[in-house]
């Protein structure tokens, strides 16, 4: 007897029981009108090709340059979607954007930001916007969706809504956020999502997008018949294999176009009889068995039943979906708008970049005039005061540089990772020994530690707001046209929506369009053809640059006779000076370009920064600073003898000698000043810490002070309460002696009279209660004013036997004892001894 796995295992083609699924083409059949495939990009109404085809080719050249091309791929890879991809690189590539557009991309951008900071921003890559598009264009045409478009559209729904919970919660938890997460909010709480279609595809459609049983009677009625048929055959062919076959081992079943056939070896001959289906030399026949003929049909059939009756089921959910087809379309396009949000958004989260301050061109003329001195470029903490700059990029990084670097430490650390991985799957088998493993890892493990210590170096771009033209000199490959690069490309990214890889502050101006001549000087042939290829593509800079463009030139008369070259340079900066763009930004190693600054107040120098001991370049740049040339001192230090070098240095000429040592020393007093700048800093840091500290020590003392009060004031009111508590006990005692003086008063007169001799003794108890019921209550009225400061002059210190007067008593007293270390008195005012305050009493 033939196994299971005899029957159904032995070949890639062979059939499992209880697969009922439908092919797609099958439906597609029955609705012809529906086209299998569509193209993706059909969705946006046209490409960025289209979008700029009237702009000049210079502009795009200039962005090809620019490498932006890759900038807009490295954005895109942070979609969720497809489309969303597609649309994030077409976004970014329009290049007609206005600039209230730029700064609505922006705000986008922030939005979304904060909803990542606060945790409301979720995940899109679980929604499939292929399958939801085509399921919207077989609803607006009227042919039922597959289950798995279905369960797309399911999962929009169900996004979009858990989309407006996060926020709703949020703004519960504070309204602010409502205008922090402006405009997306707005734009996610407008959706309007149908919860019924949601539980109605669910209750119809299962999570893998097959038809449930429970959708129709009907459906489930057909598959219980396929099911049976099914069994029917496997049992006949088990039977047909089992009693009819000898060599079994070169036997299987087959299904073929959803047949159930027997496919026997070449040297088998079957002793039933069925038609030949196919057949071969040397792979064996395929023969349907007549018995199973029959059954076959009726399995067709059966299953073009389960196929109508799914497409039923299909179709009533289009019919649903047509209800709510245009806000379903309407959330469908804000969700692919939000997915390239949410692209620029994560990119700008994970590259560290920072809100751009932009601003249009002419907003420099409402700015208050400030001083353009180098000192103050190095001082952050004036621009929030003075938006003097027309550039102010503060640690300004290459994005393409920064993902390179973070690309290669990742590579880095998968190889450690996978080397641990080998190394302990060797180590089981015993393979390899200690010494091995230790060096292996540590070797990979100290290339990591060496990337992460030479990221790209950040560098400052700070250009004045009276300056239109910046001359750049260094050495080669010291990253002059790097820095290029990072200007162009960072004024590309504000005005694309997307947040420049720079520390905070960022301010940059608006531009329309950012013209480029960048070429690898090295790999240029110095011939006539390369320099009037220069100047063709200088030509159309001329030609389309506005006053709200920048211009990055790279070795800008470079490729000709030197002197031609330079003062054909200085002419064309002066030109781009007078009446060109908004900002010109130039490289060269001609030394006559670096004394425009010193006749025309729009230029200014800048030189990328050289290491002489080290012979490289250090890639940080220094401002108002020309660079000089290094040739001959490099050639020193390499060895060249000294009586070449001597030559050379008459052939330079003692001027230019001694403007390289003047150079020289303003490049040491600027480093100096550098220096200085930071102890200034790092010392003004310590002294807000330690304000912080006294300010926080002083209100720990006032805190402090103001306790001992409150507790010195219950104490006080304590001993008041207990002061009054016994007053009135006496009084009440007191009440009782008079009530009882007044009852011998209306006694007989025999009574009277022998109290007679007690009477002047009574008489004086009587007026020694009433003075005392006077000091009671005069201490009580007393009492109540004692929380009110009253001023008074300062007594003199009273003798004993002087007479006071006690203003809380309203009469005088006699001082019986002094006590002048306590300030203290003791009086007897009638029969009562009291003692006294000094601020108690009057002299």
């Amino acid at each position: 007897m033939l196994s299971m796995a005899t029957l159904f295992g032995n070949s890639s083609n062979s059939i499992f029981i209880s697969s009922y699924s439908v092919p797609k083409i099958f439906t597609r059949s029955v609705f012809p009108g529906r086209s299998a495939e569509f193209k993706t990009g059909a969705f946006f109404n046209q490409s960025f090709e289209v979008a700029n085809e009237k702009l000049p080719s210079i502009v795009l050249d200039s962005l090809r340059v620019l490498e932006w091309d890759k900038v807009c791929d490295s954005v895109a890879s942070f979609a969720g979607t497809s489309l969303g991809k597609q649309a994030t690189k077409e976004q970014l590539w329009s290049l007609s954007k206005t600039y209230e557009e730029s700064r609505r991309l922006l705000e986008e951008t922030n939005a979304v930001v904060e909803m990542h900071n606060y945790g409301a921003m979720m995940d899109l890559v679980g929604i499939d916007t292929v399958l939801v598009k085509s399921a919207m264009q077989c609803a607006r045409r009227g042919f039922p969706i597959t289950g798995s478009e279905a369960m797309a559209i399911v999962s929009l729904l169900q996004f979009a809504e858990t989309l407006q919970l996060n926020i709703k919660t949020a703004v519960k938890d504070d309204p602010e956020w409502y205008q922090r997460f402006m405009p997306v909010s707005e734009m996610i709480l407008e959706l309007v999502i149908d919860r019924s279609l949601a539980k109605y595809i669910q209750q119809l459609i299962d999570e893998d997008g097959s038809v449930k049983d429970s959708a129709s009677s009907t459906l489930k009625q057909a598959r219980d018949r396929v099911r049976f048929l099914e069994r029917k055959l496997q049992q006949l062919m088990e039977s047909l294999i089992r009693n009819q076959m000898k060599e079994t081992s070169t036997v299987e079943v087959r299904n073929v176009d959803g047949r159930w056939c027997i496919k026997s070896g070449a040297r088998v001959q079957p002793s039933f009889e069925g038609l030949l289906l196919s057949s071969g030399s040397g792979a064996g026949s395929i023969l349907e068995p007549l018995s199973a003929v029959p059954l076959n049909d009726e399995l067709q059939q059966a299953r073009a039943s389960v196929a109508k009756a799914e497409a039923d089921v299909l179709l009533k959910i289009t019919k649903k979906m047509q209800m709510d087809l245009d806000d379903i379309e309407n959330i469908f396009q804000n969700i692919i708008q939000l997915d390239v949000i949410n692209a620029r958004a994560r990119y700008s989260i994970s590259f560290g970049g920072s809100f751009p301050d932009l601003f249009l061109p002419q907003d420099l003329v409402n700015c208050l005039p400030g001083s353009t001195l180098v000192e103050d470029r190095t001082s952050e903490a004036s621009y929030p005061t003075q938006k003097k700059w027309t550039l102010y990029l503060p640690k300004a990084c290459h994005p393409l540089l920064l993902q390179q670097h973070r690309q290669k430490l990742q590579k880095a650390m998968k190889d450690v990772s996978d080397a641990t991985s080998e190394i302990r799957r060797r180590k089981q088998g015993g393979i390899i020994s200690k010494q091995e493993v230790d060096l292996s890892v540590s070797y990979l493990e100290m290339q990591v530690a060496e990337i992460k210590q030479s990221p790209p170096v950040p560098i400052n771009i700070f250009v004045a707001k009276n300056i239109r033209v910046v001359v750049i000199t260094g050495p080669n490959t010291g990253g002059k046209t790097i820095m290029l690069k990072t200007v162009g490309l960072a004024a590309m990214m504000a005005k694309s929506g997307l947040f420049v890889l720079c520390s905070e502050p960022v301010r940059i101006p608006w531009c329309d369009f950012v013209f480029a001549d960048i070429g690898d000087e090295q790999s240029l042939s110095q011939s006539l053809s390369t320099f009037s290829g220069h100047l063709k593509q200088i030509s159309e800079i001329l030609s389309h640059s506005t006053s709200r463009s920048f211009v990055l030139l790279d070795e800008v008369g470079a490729g000709t006779n030197p002197l031609e070259g330079a003062a054909l340079g200085m002419s064309l900066l002066e030109s781009f000076a007078e009446a060109g763009p908004l900002l010109t930004m130039a490289t060269t190693h001609h030394g006559e370009l670096k004394t425009l600054k010193y006749s025309n107040n729009a230029f200014e120098n800048a030189c990328m920064e050289f290491d002489e001991e080290n012979l490289k370049p250090t890639f940080r740049i220094l401002w108002g600073v020309p660079g000089r040339s290094n040739a001959i001192n490099i050639a020193q230090r390499l060895g060249i003898p000294n009586a070449i070098l001597d030559d050379a240095r008459k052939l330079y000429g003692a001027a230019s000698a001694e403007i390289n040592e003047i150079i020289l020393d303003m490049e040491r007093y600027k480093q100096n000043f550098h220096k200085q700048i930071q102890e200034a800093q790092h010392y003004l840091k310590l002294s807000k810490d330690l304000h912080q500290q006294l300010t926080l020590t002083n209100r720990k003392v006032t805190e402090y002070g103001m306790n001992k009060r409150y507790e010195m004031m219950k104490e006080i009111s304590k001993a008041a309460a207990s002061a009054r508590s016994i007053l009135h006990k006496k009084l009440r005692q007191q009440r009782t002696f008079a009530a009882q003086g007044q009852r011998h008063k209306h006694r007989p007169p025999s009574v009277n009279k022998r109290e007679h001799d007690r009477m002047p003794g009574d008489q004086n108890a009587i007026t020694s209660r009433r003075e005392t019921s006077t000091l009671i209550e005069s201490a009580n009225s007393s009492s109540t004013t004692t929380r009110q400061p009253v001023l008074e002059k300062r007594v003199k210190l009273p003798k004993e036997g002087d007479v006071v007067q006690v203003p809380s008593l309203n009469q005088t007293a006699v001082v019986l004892k002094v006590d002048a270390s306590k300030e203290e008195i003791l009086v007897q005012a009638g029969r009562m001894k009291l003692k006294l305050k000094l601020v108690d009493i009057l002299n």
